[in-house]
């Protein structure tokens, strides 16, 4: 038995029959390939509080029943209505995108959208909601305070894609503004994976 694991990852395993235990993006490559692959627990990677987790998940399942060697088998813990599990087991990576692009698209969020937030002290973000000359038409949404960020708060700006540019521009100059007046820092992402 092999394992391989933040504290001590593989890169290669040999063609000698084992039995390899790999965390998700550790999985050594074996020399001709897995006979099988068994992917367990897969509710852990698709429990993560972000806006790429199903697509996230799928990719590391993809590239783990990548090295499954030809007539090898795969197989899934998972409960099978889920749809990147869905997308795995009928390997239609394609649809899957289509089907998330479409979702996407409909909830406003990246890529159809463009989604910056600004994160600080609840004055700094007030302060740069005062100054931040967004672009039309934007939807301000916010501020809310972050249940576990010792008193923290944040402001989501989202704009439609083609406006993109022009909010990446707007946050830049808001940044220099604020710098060059010495305020109180705040952190301004674009698309971040979370919210």
């Amino acid at each position: 038995m092999r394992t391989s694991a933040r504290d001590g990852v593989l890169a290669r395993v040999d063609a000698e029959p084992a039995i390899v235990v790999a965390t998700p993006g550790a999985e050594p490559v074996a020399e001709g390939g897995y006979a099988a692959v068994v992917l367990l627990d897969a509710w852990l990677l698709l429990a993560r509080p972000d806006l790429r987790t199903d697509e996230e998940a799928l990719r590391r399942w993809a590239n783990a029943v990548g090295l499954v060697r030809p007539g090898g088998r795969a197989m899934v813990v998972a409960d099978a209505a889920l749809a990147p599990v869905q997308a795995l087991v009928r390997w239609d990576m394609g649809g899957f995108a289509a089907r998330e692009a479409d979702s996407r698209a409909e909830a406003h969020l990246p890529p159809a959208s463009r989604l910056a937030t600004i994160t600080g002290e609840p004055g700094a973000v007030d302060d740069a909601l005062v100054l931040l000359e967004v672009p039309e038409p934007a939807e301000v949404l916010g501020p809310v305070e972050l249940p576990d960020d010792e008193g923290r708060s944040r402001v989501v700006v989202r704009v439609p894609r083609v406006q993109g540019h022009a909010l990446s521009r707007a946050l830049g100059d808001l940044q220099r503004m604020r710098s060059s007046r010495k305020l109180d820092p705040v952190r301004i992402q674009v698309d971040p994976p979370s919210l």
